[in-house]
């Protein structure tokens, strides 16, 4: 089995020989990739032989039929003639058109070795570096509001005299606060 771009080079390679070209500027000598998938799509090309993730894979029959293709449009011949002609035709009628050299067609190669996908589930799950810190203790704020919407949270129960006192060393900031526009207008400060 090809990729798509490796069925296109055997194309190409089995078009060098007693191929003349397109009869006009309008059809390609040989066909690319989109060609190759609209054939496809109009059965005038099988549709690919099987699938390796999102790839497309393709066989003899289909480097058979494209050089058929292009032989016969290089006679002038239009798609739908070709598709009448070549519709059911077998493997031994594809082989007499397309006339592809037997090197092209064999599939001596090995495929390549499909990816093996971990099984993470089967592996035990390896122990963590180091321990987790431990969560800060939690502890109750209480807010002190200073005006203007601003509240300062403090981590323990301010008296009236400690919120008086915050208030006053908070005063230029919330002077800065309120120049710079940051304060909620509605509430006084």
């Amino acid at each position: 089995m090809w990729t798509l771009d490796e069925l296109l080079d055997r194309v190409s390679a089995a078009l060098t020989a007693e191929y003349s070209g397109a009869p006009n500027g309008r059809v390609r000598d040989v066909p690319d990739k989109r060609a190759v998938r609209w054939y496809a799509t109009t059965g005038l090309v099988d549709r690919p032989s099987a699938m390796r993730g999102r790839t497309a894979l393709y066989e003899r029959r289909h480097l058979l039929q494209l050089v058929a293709v292009k032989r016969l449009q290089s006679q002038g011949r239009t798609l739908a003639d070709i598709q009448a002609e070549l519709a059911g035709a077998t493997d031994t009628t594809l082989t007499a058109i397309a006339r592809v050299p037997e090197q092209l067609l064999s599939t001596a190669e090995a495929p390549p070795p499909e990816a093996v996908r971990p099984r993470f589930w089967a592996e035990p799950a390896a122990e963590p570096a180091a321990a987790p810190p431990a969560p800060a203790k939690a502890f109750a704020l209480n807010g002190v509001a200073l005006g203007g919407g601003a509240v300062v949270l403090v981590p323990g129960t301010p008296t009236a005299a400690d919120r008086a006192d915050i208030a006053a060393a908070a005063r230029p900031l919330l002077d800065l606060l309120a120049a710079r526009g940051l304060l909620n207008e509605r509430e006084p400060s």
